[in-house]
């Protein structure tokens, strides 16, 4: 019955019979001899009900006519094609007045059903307004619209003939045709296509549009045109754009707690994807670790940070002050934005400040009751306007942004009061003696923990010996530059003990003991036989003792990497000591490694900050370190030597503390030193007193004779009565007179006040009257009790 074609039209569909007023048929045409089963000539003559499975059926439909044409539906006789639907429709009669004849159209009823279908579906769709619908022919000229095409003014009434391009503006209408070509040429449907749509009247009223457009086609593949629909997606979209923007702005937001940083990330999200121009101003307490002034304050003090989308110049000042007035108690609404800051004297401003971009809008930034700035932003009159949903945007981001500047601020204020702590609680970067100057570098860290517990310390000892320290101590923040304090202070403290490395490694490991457990509340709350954690007190410290008069360094280390030591030709090499446990592990002791070293060489101390590249390895860092302090050269200040190890070594920004101890050490002259050893016997005190008066003479410091003869024969006498021999007597000139007598006994001298009746005890009181500084030591063999004297000065 079919040719395979759906035109109504076709040879093969079109099943007709001119019948009779008696219903017999007196002609067919082709489709009726398929519909029917039966040749033209065997159809003709015949009666319709006899074709028909009940004959009934056509009279049936006969009495039931009720104008000229009519319809029916009936079931065909067993050879025909089932059930069919046919109408009747009378033809003009003949000349000469013949009978009246009918034309029969009938088709299958579910051919007819799928017709009617396609024809309402047809009309549906043109009919309908909620997508837009329209029909191109082979030049994109439009030949059928539905009664919705695009939502907006700007369309004529009557489109048929007319290009896009007559009514949208001619880029968009540029666009959309490229790809309805594309869909003509290639066939290849287009499927939801985000496009613009502006009309020639009103370009700012833009509507985002999802096109998809097929190709048509007959059925001889003969192309007609193309059908495009567009739906309006534009809420749809912006709301995902705004939800992008907020992603995008929070994602930044959240990078880093820099003030300054932070809104200029943010002004670059802003524009020119959402604005044409976005300015962020920010309380100048913020930068001044201030509290900044309330919300109900009117006048406030900003300083702009960011500029996006429009030259810094045209905005005036850096700060000024604005007043609020009563903007902060409701909306904003949109509006022009000008592009002149608020200053006191408008004349200030630069003569291009004057304009204004045509939309624009402003939201306070206000966190925990504080103003802490504004967010302004623009487009210029070729983008659409900004809506409240945009408003309710911006208020968003206004709201983030405030919370992560007032964390800035508050995390500013709080590291620098830390490093301002740190810094007070550190010697000075140089020092300079006569046998030791040192150089120094500290860099606390960029990150948002604060800075943490490294520490340094220059600690003179007696007989012009001098001690070296480094430590860090585990954390960040006031805590850990609390805890640095504390370490320091029982350092300094021990150090005046004149103890060796080792024995001041032990009582400082103790100490930090002491801490974890004070923190943990008591001794008691841990389990019998556990360690203590090396928790937030636990630390590292390296410390070495210098003694000018044999040239040898002491040192011993607590989970310290190894001090560097750069000889005098230049030549790098770590002291090869075997590091402790960290303080507050316990458990093993601390080894000291001795090591002489040459007048004029260097020894840098440092933390691991300096030597951790990243996550590289140590060892890595260590051999950068030897090389950038080989590649130095001899003869350079120390102040530049560390500056450019730190520069060349350290990346940026900081991930840890950094901090660079280098100490050029030089012994004391062998004729700047006198050494004598006398037995036990009282007889030898007038010996003793001769050879420093003697060697006084020799150095010119006869000055010091009466003085230093005193001293020499106390510190002799007390030590032949109550230690024995033998007795070491040593003079020492550095920048002060030192005199030294040591002996074997562990017995430390005290000073007290003698009565008036008493013959003996007032020989340490005589010292410590006549002496600048004295005080006593333990050694390996006994102990020694020093003295030292200002010398004269010479004019």
């Amino acid at each position: 019955m079919t040719s395979g074609s759906d035109d109504l039209l076709d040879v093969g569909h079109a099943a007709g019979l001119v019948v009779d007023a008696r219903g017999t048929v007196l002609g067919c045409t082709p489709a009726a001899e398929n519909l029917l089963g039966r040749s033209a000539r065997d159809l003709h003559g015949r009666r319709v009900r006899d074709l028909l499975a009940d004959p009934g059926t056509w009279r049936a439909v006969m009495a039931q006519r009720d104008g000229p044409v009519w319809e029916g539906r009936a079931e065909l006789a067993p050879d025909g094609a089932g059930e069919v639907e046919f109408r009747v429709l009378p033809l003009t009669d003949g000349p000469g007045g013949s009978p009246p004849r009918f034309l029969v159209l009938g088709a299958p009823r579910a051919l007819v059903a799928q017709w009617r279908q396609g024809n309402a579906f047809m009309r549906e769709l043109f009919l309908q307004d909620r997508i837009g619908l329209a029909v191109f022919d082979n030049g994109l000229r439009l030949v059928r619209t539905n009664t919705h095409l695009l939502p907006y003014t700007g369309v004529p009434d009557d489109l048929y003939g007319a290009r896009l391009a007559d009514f949208v503006r001619e880029s968009d209408a540029r666009v959309i045709e490229a790809r309805l070509r594309e869909v003509l040429t290639t066939g290849v449907p287009l499927v939801a296509v985000d496009v613009e749509v502006r009309t020639r009247i009103d370009p700012g009223a833009g509507r985002i549009m999802a096109l998809s457009a097929f190709r048509l086609q007959e059925a001889n593949e003969l192309v007609m045109g193309v059908t495009a629909l567009f739906v309006d997606v534009t809420e749809q979209r912006l709301s995902r754009r705004r939800l992008d923007l907020l992603h995008r702005a929070t994602t930044v937001l959240s990078t880093n707690l820099s003030a300054d940083e932070t809104t200029r990330d943010l002004a670059g999200v802003l524009v020119p994807t959402w604005a044409d121009v976005a300015v962020v101003e920010v309380a100048e307490a913020v930068f001044t670790h201030e509290e900044p002034a309330p919300e109900h304050r009117h006048r406030h003090v900003l300083r702009r940070t960011a500029v996006a989308g429009l030259s810094p110049e045209l905005l005036g000042s850096d700060t000024y002050e604005v007043d609020t007035g009563g903007a902060l108690s409701g909306r904003v609404r949109p509006h022009a934005m000008d592009t002149s800051v608020d200053l006191p004297d408008a004349s200030t401003d630069p003569p291009d400040a004057a304009g204004a971009l045509a939309h624009g809008m402003s939201v306070w930034l206000r966190a925990r009751g504080a103003l802490l700035g504004r967010i302004r932003v623009g487009r210029d009159e070729g983008r659409p306007p900004f809506t409240d949903d945009d408003l309710a945007l911006l208020e968003e981001i206004a709201s983030r942004t405030a919370l992560v500047v007032d964390n800035a601020r508050r995390y500013a204020r709080e590291r620098n009061a830390a490093v301002g702590l740190q810094r007070s609680l550190l010697p000075s970067s140089t020092t300079a003696t006569s046998t030791v100057h040192t150089a120094s570098v500290y860099l606390p860290t960029d990150t948002a923990t604060g800075v943490s517990g490294d520490w340094f310390d220059v600690i003179p000892l007696s007989s012009g010996r001098v001690a070296l320290v480094v430590g860090d101590v585990v954390g960040h923040g006031l805590q850990a530059t609390a805890t640095m304090a504390r370490m320091r202070t029982a350092v300094r403290t021990l150090a005046d003990l004149d103890l060796e490395p080792d024995e001041l490694l032990t009582h400082l490991d103790d100490l930090v003991s002491q801490f974890v457990i004070d923190a943990d509340g008591s001794e008691a709350a841990r389990p019998p036989g556990t360690e203590i954690p090396f928790g937030s007190f636990g630390a590292t410290c390296l410390y070495m003792t210098y003694d000018p008069v044999i040239r040898r360094c002491v040192v011993a280390s607590a989970g310290h990497p190894p001090p560097a030591l750069v000889d005098p030709d230049g030549s790098v090499s770590y002291l090869d000591l075997s590091p402790g446990p960290p303080l507050g592990v316990g458990g093993l002791p601390f080894e000291p490694f001795e090591k002489e070293v040459g007048d004029g060489s260097v020894v840098a101390l440092y933390t691991d900050g300096l030597i951790e590249r990243g996550h590289s390895d140590l060892d890595e860092g260590m051999t950068a370190l030897r090389q950038a302090l080989a590649s130095l050269g001899a003869g350079r200040p120390l102040e530049d030597v560390g500056t450019e190890v730190v520069r060349r070594l350290v990346p940026a920004p900081l991930s840890d503390d950094v901090t660079l101890l280098l100490a050029a050490v030089r012994g004391v002259p062998a004729e700047s030193t006198a050494t004598w050893t006398f037995p036990a016997d009282p007889s030898v005190v007038a010996e003793a007193r001769a050879h420093v008066l003697a060697q006084l003479s020799r150095w010119d410091l006869d000055e010091l004779a009466f003085t230093t003869e005193l001293v020499a024969s106390e510190l002799v006498t007390n030590a032949i009565r109550y230690a024995g021999g033998p007795i070491s007597l040593r003079l020492i000139r550095t920048e002060t007179l030192i005199c030294e007598v040591s002996d074997g006994s562990s017995t430390q001298p005290r000073m007290r006040r003698a009565h008036a009746t008493e013959e003996g005890g007032r020989g340490l009181f005589l010292i410590a009257q006549l002496a600048d500084r004295w005080g006593s030591r333990y050694t390996r063999t006994g102990k020694t009790i020093w003295t030292e004297q200002s010398l004269p000065s010479r004019r």
